[in-house]
């Protein structure tokens, strides 16, 4: 790639009141993505862009087009709808909608967004769109209820198109939906797409939408440079899993904030349970839950309050085009919201691990888990455990990203951890695991669900008046519903391997000093706390801050 100079954001000829609203951002330079497709969309042509994860996509397309519509104010005799914005779950219409809050937040008078994605029913939504906002956000299903329902006309007004994660949008089943929505627009609309691959969906949908569209393909790698992101892997059975987990955690070895990322819901659950009998508190993220706990989990977890969630991405492990014919002997399953999806676009800030507890089933799938950490120019690390089963899949993932790393270099470092030395850590984990038993784990899902449902539904209007409660409303609350085994929330020291007393014994000499004397003040209180980004794990034998030999 030829190394031209870069563009700044004042030169691009936005308006002034758009480039406040980036400084005030913090945004100095625009991302390759940005620079490129910033002026195109300004042109007035059709985009189709591929760039990885956390590039600044969605950026690359609200600014020009937050830019074209204050232009079109200054002659714009009424108010119309002039652009639908469509994505293909709640949390990232929620967060594309964030996006242009603070990016009009210097001409928000001027430019109007709702957000009609919330399940909300459509007679209450309809006073909204009766005010024409200049854009609208949601979800394909979501936008096409609204249009039949004759709450919202897009044939008269709407200039602009834009389709963010477009490579999700049919394996979320939304093909359907968005030849529907074709048919009321008008002949002429600009259109923009943007995507992390370039798959035969996205080509497909590419004829459906687009006309003459520039392709924007960006010669980078699917996942930040090694010097970036450190990806390491474990080798070890199911059942160590658990004990490894408890012993990375328990002796301080992962700092910072973590996502561990499982198959499923039920395993969630069951790490979680697992999780909370040794004393480590986490949230469940899930698509059992309603869309507004799951929209708080996150901007709380951005905030600091939470160190762990664990999250399930199973809308991404079948193919929705395959009819599961197991399905009609299973019991009566809960309800899922087909429209979720955590590994993707979802932008966690400050994520310092990504923690593959099962390792993901498609490659894409580990790209866009992994894309949580190690964004814009942080630091971040993956660790993934994987089974015999899953040594596959891991090869076949090392074969996918081959290319992005230098020559000579594996994508993967083994990390050498000696599993003898947490002997004692497996006799504990066997102990938890033995209360963590399938009806332990249907009424926790149970318990979750109902307290966020009251959360989330009944207690709405309270949290309208009352927002503080909102912020000091938590979700990582202990679901156990079994008698609690204290012992596996302090670690002796006869557990800890001689190479790491050094590096554990005083913040673990700290942390029985509080068991003793209770919670302090500050920690019972909702604090922001500051991230510690991990260059890389910790390991026995190791020097925080030198760089493993590989």
């Amino acid at each position: 790639m030829n190394e031209e100079a870069s563009v700044g954001f004042h030169q691009m000829g936005l308006d002034d009141r758009i480039l406040k609203a980036i400084s005030s951002l913090g945004w100095r330079v625009p991302t390759p993505i940005q620079e490129r497709a910033i002026p195109l969309v300004l042109e007035g042509k059709d985009v189709l862009a591929r760039a990885r994860t956390g590039s600044g996509k969605t950026a690359a397309f609200i600014i020009p087009l937050i830019h074209k519509i204050l232009v079109a104010k200054q002659t714009a005799k009424e108010q119309a709808v002039k652009a639908i914005i469509l994505t293909p779950s709640k949390e990232l219409c929620s967060q594309a909608y964030k996006n242009i809050l603070e990016l009009t937040s210097s001409c928000s008078r001027d430019v109007r967004c709702v957000d009609i994605s919330p399940q909300a029913p459509l007679p209450s939504q309809r006073p909204l769109l009766m005010e024409k906002p200049d854009i609208v956000v949601g979800t394909p299903s979501r936008v096409h209820a609204h249009v039949v329902a004759e709450n919202l006309s897009l044939r008269e007004s709407v200039e602009y198109l834009v389709i963010d994660e477009a490579d999700l949008v049919f394996s979320y089943g939304y093909e359907d939906d968005i030849r529907q929505l074709l048919t009321y627009l008008p002949k002429i609309y600009q259109a923009c797409m943007m995507s992390a691959t370039m798959s035969s969906d996205v080509k497909a949908l590419k004829r459906m939408v687009l006309h003459n569209a520039v392709i924007l393909k960006l010669e980078e790698s699917q996942l930040p440079e090694a010097s970036q992101l450190t990806q390491y892997h474990i080798k070890c059975e199911d059942v160590d899993k658990f004990a490894l987990i408890a012993a990375l955690l328990k002796l301080s070895l992962i700092r910072g904030k973590t996502i561990l990322f499982v198959n499923s819901v039920d395993r969630c659950y069951k790490l979680k349970l697992f999780m909370d009998q040794f004393g480590i508190p986490s949230c469940v993220l899930n698509s059992e839950l309603p869309v507004n706990s799951r929209c708080h989990i996150v901007e709380q977890f951005n905030e600091g309050l939470y160190d762990y969630i664990i999250a399930s991405d199973e809308t991404l492990l079948f193919d929705p085009k395959e009819k599961p014919k197991e399905k009609v002997k299973q019991k009566k399953q809960r309800k899922k919201d087909p429209e979720y999806g955590v590994s993707r676009g979802i932008d966690f800030q400050n994520v310092s691990n990504i923690i593959n507890f099962d390792f993901p089933k498609t490659v894409d799938a580990y790209i866009h888990r992994v894309g949580r950490t190690a964004r814009g120019d942080n630091q971040g690390t993956a660790l993934s455990f994987v089974n015999v089963n899953e040594m596959q899949m891991l090869q076949t993932v090392e074969e996918a990203l081959k290319g992005s790393t230098a020559e000579g270099s594996t994508v993967f470092r083994p990390y050498q951890f000696k599993m003898d030395e947490i002997q004692g850590f497996k006799y504990r984990a066997k102990d938890a695991m033995q209360v963590v038993t399938r009806t332990a784990i249907r009424e926790a899902r149970m318990k979750e669900i109902r307290q966020e449902l009251l959360t989330s539904k009944k207690l709405r209007s309270h949290f309208e008046d009352n927002p503080r409660d909102l912020q000091l409303l938590r979700h990582d609350k202990k679901l156990a519903t079994f008698k609690k085994q204290q012992h596996l929330q302090h670690v002796p020291d006869y557990l800890v391997p001689q190479t790491l007393k050094d590096l554990s014994q005083p913040k673990r000499q700290r942390q029985h000093q509080q068991h003793k004397q209770g919670p302090s003040r500050g920690q019972t209180q909702y604090k922001k706390r500051k991230a510690d980004p991990l260059k890389s794990f910790q390991f026995a034998g190791l020097s925080r801050g030198k760089k493993r030999k590989t």
